[in-house]
């Protein structure tokens, strides 16, 4: 018999002799207002978004900064190791509004598409209405196209054929007093087409102005000067990678992934899209 003291007594192989002392990793969904602290960083703050296309999450800390991560192993949630994994998408029901604000209508099925449309400029406003807007718009059964640009939307109204039950609604970006669109927005709303379109506009240079800077942790979006493209200039200054078009793109997706409702958008986008909404849904 060993004695107590005995220093090679028992069986080391009788427990789990390399459970690191914090315990094993664990997985934790990736859910929004959950405080966690990023290992190699020592990045500590609460998930304030979610990016489920390229699998990132960002950390707000108490000072309102952010950084994204990418998900999985390599976090502490109240000093223990997790990893974070996608959370499971919460069941409709529970859901009691829609991202922009609107009574959530569950079980409905979306509307066979209206003839009317909306056409917005580019291919990120389109997915900004369809991330705010998307749910109200399959019930009504209205469908969202982008343009190359607002110089092209006289051919594409030719090709369209505008009239009382095939009505288009326009978002237009940067449409102020003098502006290049402004004119022709006059010019299409004095056309033979003109009662059957509504052309709308916010003032901002770009559709990611319309975000809340707060969102992203900035106290205001960056005055580009003008002959610099606006988005390259715009992340430039805030310091993300801005080399190339694939460099944007990330961008925009980090911009993207910060709006979870209506309350993140400059209200003078949100009315112009829900008169847009109201225009081509009329009776």
């Amino acid at each position: 018999m060993t004695s107590p003291t005995d220093r090679y007594s028992g069986d080391v192989l009788a427990t789990d002799w390399r459970a690191p002392k914090n315990g094993r990793t664990v997985d934790v969904p990736a859910e929004l207002g959950l405080v966690v602290e990023e290992v190699s960083t020592d990045w500590c703050g609460e998930i304030v978004a979610v990016d489920r296309d390229l699998d990132t999450v960002t950390l707000e800390d108490r000072r309102a900064k952010r950084r994204t991560f990418p998900m999985g192993p390599g976090f502490l949630l109240e000093g223990k190791p997790v990893a974070l994994v996608r959370a499971t998408r919460a069941n409709p029901t529970a859901a009691t509004r829609t991202a922009s604000g609107s009574v959530a209508v569950h079980g409905a099925k979306a509307r066979v598409a209206r003839a009317s449309r909306i056409f917005v400029e580019g291919r990120h406003d389109a997915e900004l209405v369809e991330k705010v807007w998307g749910d109200d718009l399959r019930i009504e059964g209205v469908v969202v196209e982008f343009l190359g640009g607002v110089d092209d939307l006289a051919e594409h109204l030719r090709d369209f054929k505008p009239g009382p039950q095939r009505r288009v609604g326009v978002l237009v970006d940067h449409l102020v007093p003098g502006s290049k669109e402004s004119r022709i927005a006059q010019g299409i709303a004095r056309s033979d087409v003109g009662k059957h379109v509504l052309i709308v506009g916010h003032p901002f240079i770009d559709v990611w102005q319309a975000v809340k800077p707060s969102r992203l942790g900035i106290t205001r979006w960056p005055d580009v000067p003008r002959g610099i493209d606006w988005k390259t200039g715009t992340c430039q200054q805030l310091g993300w990678p801005h080399r190339n078009q694939a460099d944007i793109a990330r961008a925009w997706k980090h911009v993207l992934g910060a709006v979870r409702g209506f309350g993140d958008l400059d209200p003078q986008l949100l009315g112009r899209v829900e008169e847009l909404i109201d225009f081509v849904t009329a009776p």
